[in-house]
């Protein structure tokens, strides 16, 4: 398969987004080092767990990132807290906004709760009971807004305009991005006998920080991203020859 092609991100336009220069920069390995420091005394070092069965069915050795033990359950936390942890005292003091369909959400609540600042996250009208509540009990105030990312991002933009408040988008970040990469820097220091990674694909996060932090330590490793085959979104989009 076809090795992946690098993955710029650029600063989502925003003027609730505190200002940084990383317009067509990549995140760079000292970036999720940094990231690393920050999360060391918060997040959970997830363990590579071996799948015995699995690894006997395909004749390989076969380990899982069980991301699922993170803090918030799932690797978002990573993102949310570097971002937060970024911003100067002023900033934070606005307070956060994020749009989420679950876990992004219940993440920036953990994050804003640890820095001891207020978070609304807008969830659709559609999620789950135990999602909604897990933001609710971290803190957050929730807000529910149609079924789509697009109507969900449009109503915390008016939200964030009306409050002042300050925007976490959900991947498309290098703040986000580098935090999601530590996961791919854990990999690569608790594992040196694997030659390929396989990365789900939501919003490209997880991916992009995966591939900044291996292509630098492990070149030699091929990145797989994942989709579902009914919504493959960035599988068209790089088949349009779109970023």
């Amino acid at each position: 398969m076809p090795r992946l092609p690098s993955t710029r991100v650029q600063e989502m336009p925003s003027s609730r987004t505190p200002p940084r220069k990383v317009s067509e920069s990549l995140v760079q390995l000292d970036d999720i080092r940094e990231a690393q420091e920050r999360l060391r005394p918060v997040a959970v070092r997830t363990p590579l767990y071996r799948a015995d069965v699995l690894s006997g069915e395909l004749g390989s050795d076969i380990r899982l990132k069980l991301e699922s033990l993170q803090r918030s359950g799932s690797f978002k936390f990573r993102g949310a807290y570097n971002f937060i942890a970024q911003t100067s005292n002023d900033v934070r003091s606005r307070g956060m906004i994020t749009y989420s369909s679950g876990n992004h959400a219940q993440a920036v609540a953990l994050a804003a709760q640890l820095h001891g600042i207020r978070a609304v996250v807008v969830m659709p009208t559609t999620v789950p009971r135990v999602k909604r509540l897990g933001a609710e009990r971290l803190g957050a105030e929730v807000v529910l807004e149609g079924t789509t990312s697009i109507e969900r991002g449009a109503r915390a933009e008016s939200i964030a305009e009306e409050r002042g408040l300050v925007i976490i988008p959900p991947f498309d970040d290098p703040r986000i991005i580098a935090g999601a990469g530590t996961v791919g820097l854990e990999i690569a220091e608790d594992w040196d006998a694997f030659d390929s990674v396989l990365v789900p694909i939501g919003g490209g996060g997880l991916c992009s920080g995966t591939a900044a932090a291996l292509r630098r330590l492990r070149p030699d490793v091929r990145i797989v991203g994942v989709e579902p085959t009914g919504g493959a979104s960035m599988k068209a989009a790089l088949e349009a020859g779109e970023p």
